[in-house]
């Protein structure tokens, strides 16, 4: 475990020279995202932030940038309005970012809930969860690794459950979990984990220059949990009275979750570029100490968790890769 006193040490030596001067914050209106938007702003460097979140958050960011402004005057702030969960308005933003910048230094991606409740599905047929938490995601590295690759240290990291892979959970038949009766919030977040692994482990190996991490948070009272339920359900009343409360008391705080994944953003524990670290330098899912894929907990670890991803790349790497790149085709 990296001690929070070390990550705090780490984050102070973040100035105008090792701050990404870019960086695009994919679902930063709440949660892990506004937390470490709010971090990397305190730090008082000079960066360019393109917060996207969708138009019913609009308000709430307006507020959240100029509580940022007061903080720290030298970063900017961009708030980039689009529903993510279609891969269309992804593609837009995209585009847009790509016209107004000539690199990118980190791409921070943390869009995604829980999906308790029924199957539901977007305009483009997609299970909404697994768009945001997964094919979104893919498609945003993938639009932006032009600009990722002209930066001098880029980094991309996707939250959702790094190190916890499973290769017995993944459907390498239904990959989009359509089948009756095989939708499920447990399964359905399993499976989108281990596709994130699995397809940022192949853009890793194809883009040698990028550091990405797969984080997992551990318990962060972010309120996000509910975002799956149907209002004043049987299980909405059982996530506000029992789930939500578990989450609270075994939580850690915001301002250090905050602290963390900025650590992560910019350590160079982590692939061997960014803010000098003396401490263990972090180990890739290839178990070597360089620019690739890391697994990285809420203590900072990184694990290469082999056996599962192991079988995963015998089983399921190939068909994932190739299952992504035909829903993606329209839009790359």
């Amino acid at each position: 475990m990296v001690s929070f006193k070390d990550i705090q040490a780490s984050n102070a030596l973040i100035n105008d020279a090792t701050a990404p001067r870019v960086a695009v914050f994919v679902g930063g209106t709440s949660g892990i995202g506004k937390l470490t938007i709010k971090s990397l702003v305190a730090t008082g460097a000079s960066t360019r932030i393109y917060l996207i979140g969708r138009r019913s958050a609009e308000e709430r960011a307006r507020l959240f940038i100029q509580e940022l402004q007061t903080v720290n005057p030298k970063a900017k702030v961009i708030w980039t309005e689009g529903e993510v969960s279609l891969l269309a308005e992804a593609k837009r933003i995209c585009n847009m970012i790509k016209s107004q910048e000539s690199h990118v230094d980190l791409l921070f991606l943390t869009t995604g809930y829980a999906p308790f409740g029924p199957r539901k599905e977007t305009v483009e047929g997609l299970e909404v969860a697994q768009s945001l938490e997964y094919y979104c995601r893919v498609l945003f590295v993938q639009l932006l690794l032009p600009l990722l690759g002209r930066a001098e240290a880029p980094r991309v990291v996707s939250v959702l459950g790094g190190g916890l892979e499973r290769a017995s959970v993944v459907d390498v038949e239904d990959l989009g979990l359509k089948k009756p009766g095989n939708f499920g919030a447990v399964k359905a977040q399993m499976q989108y984990t281990a596709m994130n692994t699995m397809a940022m482990e192949t853009l890793a190996g194809a883009n040698p220059d990028v550091t990405f991490l797969h984080s997992w948070p551990g318990w962060v009272n972010t309120g996000n949990v509910r975002r799956g339920s149907e209002p004043n359900s049987i299980l909405a009343w059982l996530i506000w009275l029992v789930l939500e409360p578990l989450i609270a008391l075994f939580s850690i705080s915001d301002d250090e979750s905050g602290q963390r994944h900025l650590f992560q953003c910019t350590s160079a524990a982590f692939g061997g570029r960014g803010v000098a670290w003396k401490g263990g330098a972090g180990v890739n899912t290839r178990e070597k100490p360089e620019n690739g894929l890391f697994l990285v907990n809420y203590k900072c670890d990184s694990s290469t968790n082999a056996k599962a991803l192991r079988q995963l790349r015998e089983k399921a790497q190939t068909r994932i890769w190739e299952h992504t790149q035909e829903v993606l085709r329209p839009y790359v």
